[in-house]
């Protein structure tokens, strides 16, 4: 018997803290390497099952089809891989701006994956929810996983990583970077020398590959850039649009935030440890047994 009660779950972005374009498939992916931080800022999943088999999307986002929609997607792949005769009606509380290089659409995806697993039953692990996962999108395999990790291959390559917790200024300045346009364009660097995870944690220098491609079409990022720049070391995250630095403490990280222009957001943010998403779904299983 399958309980029917809402359960909410969050889904946490995540920063690119570097990323290194080393290469390119004979298939046009990118070869990459970088590090995923999970951070505090999340959006919020509500799942409902259905004994009707249907995925229903209780909140549109505005300008994304149903069937585009990385929640639908992820639990009709759930159902194909699994031959689960369940559905669910999906929820969606955003937070996390979209198309800010911040996984939100895969987080969301991932959320959805984990958590209906547990609710429908359908008793797969980890590594079966990352491969399907990764038909959906590279980022989603390291949200399924709910660690920090260095990346490599297309993203899917995961090795846990410890970070610090540091805390973070997060800009957004309000505009969406298509990921695709990035990374097809002619002028990106697509073979930066391979590094290791032991220089990145000495603090061996690093960047983000697609910042100047990203840049030089996007006023408002690079504008970004400059002005947090003016604070701290800024870097963009992913393919953008936002932007971030790191503070000393939370002080400066609230005192900065409150300076940033009003055109744009500005988040204050922590790195976790571990997903959220991992001490929900030990929540749920307790809740379960008891």
């Amino acid at each position: 018997m399958i309980d029917t009660t809402p359960t909410t779950w969050p889904a946490p972005a995540k920063l690119n803290l570097f990323l290194h374009v080393v290469g390119r498939r004979a298939d046009g992916y990118h070869l990459l390497q970088t590090v995923f931080q999970i951070i505090d800022l999340a959006d919020t999943v509500t799942l409902t099952p259905r004994i009707d088999g249907d995925i229903h999307r209780v909140d549109p986002l505005p300008g994304v089809a149903v069937d585009d929609d990385l929640c639908v997607r992820a639990a009709r792949a759930l159902q194909r891989a699994t031959g689960s005769a369940l559905g669910a009606d999906i929820g969606l509380v955003k937070r996390i701006p979209i198309g800010g290089g911040l996984g939100g659409g895969s987080s969301d995806a991932a959320t959805v994956l984990v958590a209906l697993n547990e609710i429908w039953k359908t008793g797969l692990n980890c590594d079966d929810l990352a491969a399907i996962g990764l038909q959906l999108g590279a980022d989603v395999p390291v949200f399924v996983r709910m660690r920090n990790a260095w990346a490599e291959g297309v993203g899917e390559i995961l090795q846990p990583v410890e970070l610090n917790g540091q805390v973070f200024v997060l800009v957004y300045p309000a505009t969406h970077v298509a990921t695709p346009q990035i990374f097809s364009a002619p002028e990106l660097t697509r073979d930066t020398p391979l590094t290791t995870i032991a220089r990145f944690l000495s603090g061996e220098s690093s960047h983000n590959d697609l910042e100047p491609v990203v840049r030089a079409r996007h006023r408002e990022v690079d504008a970004a850039l400059r002005w947090l720049s003016n604070h701290a070391p800024a870097r963009m995250s992913g393919s953008g649009s936002c932007v971030f630095a790191a503070c000393a403490d939370e002080a400066q990280a609230q005192a900065v935030a409150a300076a940033c222009p009003e055109a744009w957001r500005a988040f204050v943010v922590r790195g976790l440890a571990q997903s959220p998403l991992r001490d929900a779904l030990l929540a749920y299983r307790a809740r379960r047994v008891s």
